[in-house]
């Protein structure tokens, strides 16, 4: 029995016996990460992408952003020589200019010509292929146009996306800092104060201010009725009221010298005092307008802002539906002229890119003149916002689906 233990206790404390174990678990897991490893290669999109996409890609992309960083340094250069004079008459420090103008001034000028860059792009780098015969190498080789189509909206995506998040997120917020700017140095003046202010806060409750200075958020000469079934039950006044910027939650206004007037019945009931903490329905931005202001609003805020206005019966905000409608229809443009321009500019032909880079152009700030119409016949002839926004990619899709059938297959 002694003789056995002995056996057992020296098989269990043998070192090849315990290292052959080891280092079979040890490759077991490997092989497990490695199957593991192999299906994450199929989720890549990087996987599906051959080297003509790569080659593709990277040219597109390339030259986008070097025609965007080309033409908006040509456009500083001219902005800042005619603008010169007022920044020195202004005094306007030089960190702001950088900083607080040209830094929010490139973002929002290039997304704004995105798609003029996206058919510059297209027609330079693809019209040369076409001039070295790389097309026709590429399609000789069995390879169809609607293949060679692929790397090109795979870099529309992306351009898509990023235009898409800056003018929904970013520039809004730059845009805020830009016009402040140009307020205090540029142009001087700022629309800060509204007189004789109408609004429907809620349903049947309207409000007015006989004068609204934004810089103190002040009003004066404050009146607000209540209706129930065409009815006035609720009246009323103070001399004035100033919004609570500190506040926790928005709505909060603190009336001074106030007086309400109730009507139930045949009965009126008045009370007064010097000061009251109320809510009422409305925000500073909703008294004063500005020019351009739906600009200085991300996407979430114009379809908050947009709701509320027409919850309150509100039917100026055509310029604000247009503005949320155009950052979607502008980040789709990419796909439309984008295969416009490959499909001019494909086919080999005599005299180089001069005549499709001209007619790239052209296109290009047609569709931007069309952006410009549409908006301004939504706002003044009383258009819908998201047709108007649309009629430019509309007219444009059917433009691209025609150069398309006819562009070398």
């Amino acid at each position: 029995m002694e003789t056995n233990n002995s056996e057992i206790i020296s098989k269990k404390n043998n070192p090849e016996k315990k290292s052959r174990r080891l280092w079979q678990k040890t490759k077991n897991m490997t092989a497990r990460c490695f199957r593991f490893l192999r299906i994450l290669r199929y989720l890549s999109p990087f996987h599906y992408l051959k080297r003509l996409d790569t080659y593709i890609i990277t040219k597109f992309i390339g030259t986008y952003f070097f025609a965007i960083a080309l033409i908006i340094s040509i456009s500083i250069v001219f902005d800042f020589n005619e603008n010169l004079a007022k920044f020195s008459q202004y005094h306007a420090p030089w960190r702001a200019i950088v900083l607080d103008y040209y830094a929010n001034f490139v973002p929002y000028f290039a997304n704004l010509f995105s798609p003029l860059f996206v058919f510059i792009a297209v027609i330079f780098f693809t019209s040369k292929m076409a001039g070295n015969s790389e097309i026709i190498a590429i399609i000789s080789a069995g390879v169809s146009f609607k293949r060679l189509m692929r790397p090109y909206l795979i870099s529309c995506v992306i351009i898509s996306s990023l235009s898409y998040t800056l003018a929904a997120y970013v520039i809004p917020k730059g845009n805020v800092v830009r016009q402040n700017f140009e307020s205090m140095y540029k142009n001087k003046r700022k629309n800060t104060q509204a007189d004789n202010v109408q609004i429907q806060v809620d349903r049947g409750v309207i409000a007015y201010i006989q004068h609204y200075d934004n810089e103190r958020k002040q009003g004066y000469g404050f009146c607000l009725d209540k209706f129930e079934n065409k009815k006035l039950v609720s009246h009323m006044t103070a001399a004035s009221i100033q919004y609570d910027t500190i506040a926790d939650s928005k709505y909060h206004w603190k009336a001074m010298g106030w007086k309400i007037r109730e009507m139930k019945g045949m009965r009126e009931y008045i009370k007064s005092g010097s000061s009251l903490d109320t809510l009422i329905q409305m925000e500073p931005m909703d008294l004063v307008f500005s020019k351009g202001q739906q600009e200085t609003f991300t996407s979430p805020q114009l379809k908050e802002y947009i709701t509320k206005q027409i919850d309150r019966g509100s039917k100026n905000i055509v310029q604000y539906e247009v503005e949320y409608h155009k950052r979607i229809a502008s980040s789709f443009a990419s796909f439309i002229l984008a295969t416009i321009g490959v499909s001019l500019s494909s086919r080999k032909r005599k005299g180089g890119m001069g005549m499709y880079l001209g007619l790239g152009l052209a296109l290009s700030f047609v569709y931007i003149m069309l952006q410009t119409i549409s908006a301004t016949f939504a706002i003044n002839a009383g258009a819908p916002a998201a047709l108007a926004a649309w009629m430019p990619n509309i007219i444009f899709a059917v433009i691209a689906f025609f150069c398309y059938k006819k562009a070398p297959q």
